[in-house]
């Protein structure tokens, strides 16, 4: 049987970067344990949803994670993405 996890590659994507928006695709990577390939889609994927933008600073990316917008789902629509990582990024409720 397959192994799964409870949260997919795109919030695990977008928990490391909330924790550190300076990542680079390498690093989020090697965090996540998938490609660069993959994260470059998941990244792409979150920007053109509106979960993130980001910003070129010389050769480096910042990514700003808009904690406001809603969670992408029929279940949770109405949850907004900064609620459901408030829960998961410890420093992120002393922001909010």
């Amino acid at each position: 049987m397959a192994e799964w996890t409870f949260l997919t590659n795109h919030a695990h994507v977008l928990l490391c970067i909330t924790e550190d928006p300076n990542s680079r695709l390498k690093d989020l990577a090697e965090r996540v344990e998938i490609s660069e390939r993959a994260v470059k889609r998941i990244v792409a994927d979150l920007e053109h949803t509106g979960y993130i933008s980001r910003k070129r600073f010389g050769r480096r990316n910042r990514y700003e994670v808009h904690l406001e917008q809603p969670i992408n789902s029929p279940v949770t629509h109405s949850l907004e993405i900064g609620a459901l990582l408030a829960l998961l990024v410890p420093m992120l409720t002393s922001v909010m």
